[in-house]
């Protein structure tokens, strides 16, 4: 078993590399469609009866005129047997003084088949024979499998083994039905992943299926349906062709219909060659159908219309169990066969000859391109060798299996053969047979046969592209091959080199139901059809697909976002309100002005803080006044640049207390003013409040309220850095967050009530009879404040980014200059260009003119 074990591992490795040597040095085939030969590649049913004789003995090569009661496929077939018995006569070690014979029988009627073999039951039926009656160790059988099928048990009742050669069929795997026959051709277990895999690689997700109405047909599609579900590849249309000749002519133009309406280019034809479906492609190729043709190898034949039995403008891809060439099998065919095969021609027309293609041939860059002189030159490029179908190769090695059978027995030294007058040994057959099914050796050709029907490895598939080359030639090239014990996604290999030269099937034949979805778009499914078919929608906004055919957008990073054409995903732009840009330039420019103003303003009253118009207001409140104004163009600074957890705090605080101070200054302006008429009316008893000093009180009391609402705030939930990915598409805005919403509104509505308050008082003392009485100028100051902030509401809440900044920022300086201007401009303007009505000696003339008049 090690051993064994070993020899396997071995055998692999050499596999590996003389496939890349395959690779790299290709094989081609080329065959001549013979007019002259009516039968085409008809099958005949033969019985290869092996027997053995002492020392060496020449087998008859087609007595009794064998080779006129066949078809040239059946002289092929036979050809193959014969090769290997001469192989392994003259094979020293194998069989050592012991030679192989056979004896065969075959039939050209089929419909006779039973009639014929009735007339030979005392040959074969017996369950007894005679002592100088021969023995067969084994009968070989094929092509046709019905043969088996109905004559098999004749064989069981003979004690004779089978093995049948012939394309592997599910009703002779049946052991109990055929406890004596072995199968040598692999059951196609690999062969739906096979056509699968090249369908994914050549980018065919749309296939048509046209299988015979059997067991084997249908179980294949089954396995097939599956392999295609996991890979993504679609069934356009199945048509199953039944056995019934009546039914299938009503149906023959359902089909043809079927394959010519649907949208699929590639067609995966499976069954046996010998059902209707022969019929339909013989039909089918006068009109023409434009398909690729995908299949297996038992359909590589030619039929009675001197023609490939499928084929089409885009050519046939087949698969084939892997085979190797035998060296010297075309010269054995000419040696045993000299009157019929005795050159290339003659050859060409009976099977497919092989030739080294070396690509490209001269002046050939593809080979539509290629004249017909440079290709006829490149067949006959040595060396040149008779190749073996399918069948030949499994009767070649059917032989090579009965004879280390024999062989191992032997070795072994097992009691199974006795010597009759010391000249024809006798075997054991069923001892034989049981060592054939569990042996394994290499053919000469270097393929390594295992017979363990249990301990195969999954079958290996070459794959062939086949042609028309001027009508009557045919041409064939190996592209690539499978491997079914693989592991998943290296089990094919393709010749790219080859099918771009012979074909270019891989750019030209498009097999798909729906276009791929380009970058930018994925695919929406619509219920009740197959996942091949489909809709492109473009992917949602932040979301791109980035290659051709994705089920599913990808959604963009948070700090990225998708471009227009959603293919790609860009680097957000991190944005916020800076100095370096105009619209911060023209803020800073214009709170540093405002300040400066201020300043100015301050500077003036404290120059002229003797005279009448400084002293009539409440001085104290006036100098309060203009600090905070000043502080308050100062506090928006805080809202440009890049914010930080400082700069958010100190701007909301800033902002609350500072305008807070300014609006009860001017409350506390009012109510003087209010306090100063009244007392001044006879019968009044207020005049305590004014000179107790209890309005210089207001403005520390308002103050104190909104330090503790901010407090309260920066307690529960303080101002913060954030980054707005959403805000704006493409940015990220860095802004200070208010944190909590509600105590922000809360500071804002109470020196909104504040503002009120003082609007409500300055209005109500606007037209009091004084000299220099404010109460106007606050009443208009008071109304541009809360015009700002009461559009800033609407305004703010409608913007979007940096802008919203911006208008805090213009509606903190707008309210904050409302303020200077409309209280201090026009008393800057008495103090600096007026000075004769700001003084005493005037004001005691104005006062006294008063009185007169009253």
């Amino acid at each position: 078993m090690a051993k064994m074990f070993v020899l396997i591992v071995v055998f692999l490795i050499l596999k590996l590399s003389f496939l890349f040597c395959y690779l790299s040095d290709p094989k081609c085939y080329w065959r001549i469609k013979d007019a002259e030969n009516y039968l085409g590649d008809k099958d005949v049913d033969c019985f290869f009866s092996i027997y053995a004789e002492k020392g060496y003995v020449k087998n008859d090569y087609f007595g009794e005129n064998l080779d006129k009661q066949v078809t040239p496929k059946t002289i092929h077939l036979i050809s193959s047997v014969y090769f290997a018995i001469e192989e392994i006569n003259r094979n020293f070690h194998i069989l050592p003084n012991i030679s192989l014979l056979v004896k065969i029988e075959c039939n050209l009627i089929a419909d006779n088949i039973e009639r014929v073999w009735s007339m030979k039951k005392k040959e074969i039926i017996p369950n007894y024979y005679c002592k100088n009656q021969r023995r067969y160790l084994v009968v070989l059988t094929g092509p046709i499998w019905i043969t088996s099928y109905k004559l098999g048990p004749m064989l069981y009742f003979s004690r004779t083994p089978e093995i049948y050669c012939g394309y592997f069929h599910l009703h002779l795997s049946d052991q109990e039905q055929f406890p004596h026959l072995y199968q040598m051709s692999p059951k196609d277990t690999s062969l739906p992943l096979a056509m699968v895999s090249l369908a994914v690689y050549l980018r065919w997700n749309w296939v048509g299926v046209i299988i015979t109405d059997d067991d084997h047909g249908i179980q294949f599609l089954s396995e097939l349906r599956t392999r295609m579900e996991r890979n993504t590849v679609c069934l356009a249309f199945v048509n199953i062709i039944t056995y019934d000749e009546k039914i299938n002519l009503k149906m023959i133009h359902k089909y043809y219909e079927q394959i010519i309406m649907s949208s699929a280019k590639v067609v995966i034809v499976y069954g046996d060659k010998d059902s209707p479906v022969q019929f339909n492609f013989i039909l089918w190729k006068y009109k023409n159908i434009q398909r690729l043709w995908v299949t297996v190898s038992q359909f590589d034949v030619i039929t009675m219309t001197g023609d490939f039995m499928i084929n089409s403008i885009h050519g046939t891809l087949f698969f084939s169990h892997q085979q190797s060439e035998m060296s010297g099998f075309k010269q054995f065919i000419q040696t045993v066969h000299p009157s019929n095969y005795s050159n290339d021609i003659s050859l060409a027309k009976l099977w497919w000859t092989y030739f080294k293609c070396s690509l490209p041939p001269p002046n050939c860059k593809t080979l539509k391109n290629c004249p017909t002189k440079t290709l006829f030159k490149w067949f006959f490029v040595p060396p040149l060798g008779m190749s073996m179908s399918e069948t030949c190769y499994n009767m070649y090695n059917s032989v090579y299996a009965v004879a280390h059978s024999l062989h191992e027995m032997f070795l072994q030294q097992v009691d199974t053969c006795t010597v009759s007058d010391g000249k024809v040994p006798e075997f054991n057959s069923w001892k034989m047979f049981s060592f054939l099914k569990t042996i394994q050796f290499v053919n000469p050709a270097g393929d390594l046969i295992n017979m363990n029907q249990n301990r195969k490895l999954d079958t290996e598939y070459d794959i062939f592209y086949i042609m028309d080359f001027l009508k009557q030639y045919g041409l064939k090239m190996k592209i690539g091959r499978f491997f079914g014990h693989f592991p998943n996604g290296e089990q094919l290999f393709v010749s790219d080199e080859m099918i771009e030269w012979a074909t270019n099937i891989k750019q030209t034949l498009v097999s798909i139901c729906t276009v791929p979805c380009t970058p930018g778009f994925r695919k929406y499914f619509q219920e009740g059809k197959a996942v091949c078919c489909f809709d492109c929608y473009r992917c949602p906004e932040n979301e791109i697909s980035n290659m051709t055919g994705m089920d599913q957008c990808v959604k963009c990073p948070e700090d990225e976002y998708a471009n227009s054409d959603r293919t790609k995903c860009l680097k957000k732009v991190v944005t916020f309100l800076d100095y370096g840009e105009p619209l911060g330039m023209v803020l800073a420019g214009l709170a540093l002005c405002f300040s400066a103003l201020s300043a100015v303003v301050l500077c003036v009253f404290l120059k002229h803080r003797d005279t009448p118009i400084v002293k009539a207001n409440n001085e104290t409140l006036s100098y309060v006044l203009l600090i905070s104004l000043l502080f308050c163009s100062v506090s928006s600074v805080l809202y440009i640049g890049h914010p930080s957890m400082a700069s958010c705090i100190l701007q909301q605080t800033t902002f609350a207390i500072v305008f807070t101070v300014s609006v009860s200054s001017i409350l506390a302006k009012t109510i003087t003013v209010v306090l100063a008429f009244k007392i001044t009316v006879p019968g009044k008893r207020l005049r305590w409040l004014l000179l107790s000093g209890a309005t210089n009180y207001i403005v520390p009391m308002c103050t104190i309220i909104q330090m503790i609402l901010c407090g309260i705030w920066l307690g529960a939930s303080p101002p913060f850095v954030d980054a707005d990915l959403h805000m704006i598409h493409g940015y990220i805005i860095i802004v200070c967050n208010k944190g909590s919403v509600i105590a922000f509104y809360c500071v804002l509505g109470y020196m909104g009530s504040l503002a009120l308050a003082s609007f409500t008082v300055a209005f109500l003392a606007r037209n009091l009879p004084d000299t220099f009485n404010e109460a106007k100028l606050l009443t208009f100051s008071m109304l541009v404040f809360c015009s700002v902030w009461v559009t800033f509401l609407p305004v703010y809440h409608s913007t979007k980014g940096k802008a919203m900044v911006a208008v805090e920022v213009f509606c903190v300086l707008a309210s904050s200059a409302g303020m200077l201007v409309c209280i201090f401009v026009p008393k800057c303007y008495m103090i600096l260009l007026r000075p004769q009505i700001n003084s005493i000696h005037e004001f005691r003339k104005m006062h006294s003119k008063a009185k007169s008049i009253s």
